[in-house]
């Protein structure tokens, strides 16, 4: 979304300018995670993000080209880090039965999105209904959530530990469940342990796959 100048080479305090820049960012993201995970999208200006962040209304542009870029670039930084901890976790448990390996799945997911209730509301409140761009960035996850759900289960069905059927439909379904108790969670002020969500989200997976 963004095309920017690059920055000069010249160094300040030991720093190159492209550090210093790359400082800036990561406080604007810290910003936006703050404001927006805490007071919302709405409410949240350029000048309140940048005043939090402790840059200029200058560098806030040579970053984003508005709000909406900086919430989009948080939204796919947390998909990014959860899917990367999901397949890992799935991975490492490759010799394992399915309520073992959903379960490991499972937990490194939540671990991730639930790991700060301001990540779980900017990517399951904050990023719906802002623009069509962003509404498609979102879909695209969403889809890629659920061709790893998919792949999951045609696995488990090819070891025999799942029906054998097309469970496209049933990925969407889960994910809108994962998306609504880590949402209710964080809603709660986790008065809920996580442990009790891993739980009761591996169930529901297991039941819709596991075969009798």
């Amino acid at each position: 979304m963004s095309g920017r100048n690059p920055a000069p080479r010249r160094s300040y305090g030991g720093r190159t300018a492209e550090e210093r820049r790359a400082e800036r960012r990561e406080r604007l993201l810290g910003a936006g995670l703050e404001l927006f995970g805490s007071q919302g999208y709405a409410a949240t200006s350029i000048e309140r993000l940048c005043s939090t962040a402790g840059v200029s209304t200058r560098n806030f542009y040579e970053e984003f080209s508005g709000r909406e870029e900086l919430l989009a670039t948080l939204h796919l930084r947390l998909n990014e880090r959860a899917s990367e901890a999901t397949a890992a976790a799935y991975a490492a448990a490759a010799g394992e039965d399915l309520p073992t390996r959903v379960e490991r799945a499972v937990s490194a997911y939540v671990g991730v999105t639930a790991a700060d209730p301001r990540w779980a509301r900017i990517s399951f409140v904050e990023v719906i209904g802002v623009s069509s761009e962003l509404e498609a960035l979102r879909l695209e996850w969403r889809e890629r959530w659920a061709d790893m759900i998919v792949a999951l289960a045609d696995e488990a069905a090819a070891r025999g530990e799942a029906v054998d059927r097309d469970y496209r439909l049933t990925a969407v379904a889960v994910i809108g469940a994962v998306n609504n108790l880590v949402h209710h969670w964080s809603a709660r002020g986790q008065d809920i342990p996580l442990d009790a969500i891993t739980r009761e989200l591996t169930h529901l997976i297991l039941a819709v796959t596991s075969a009798p």
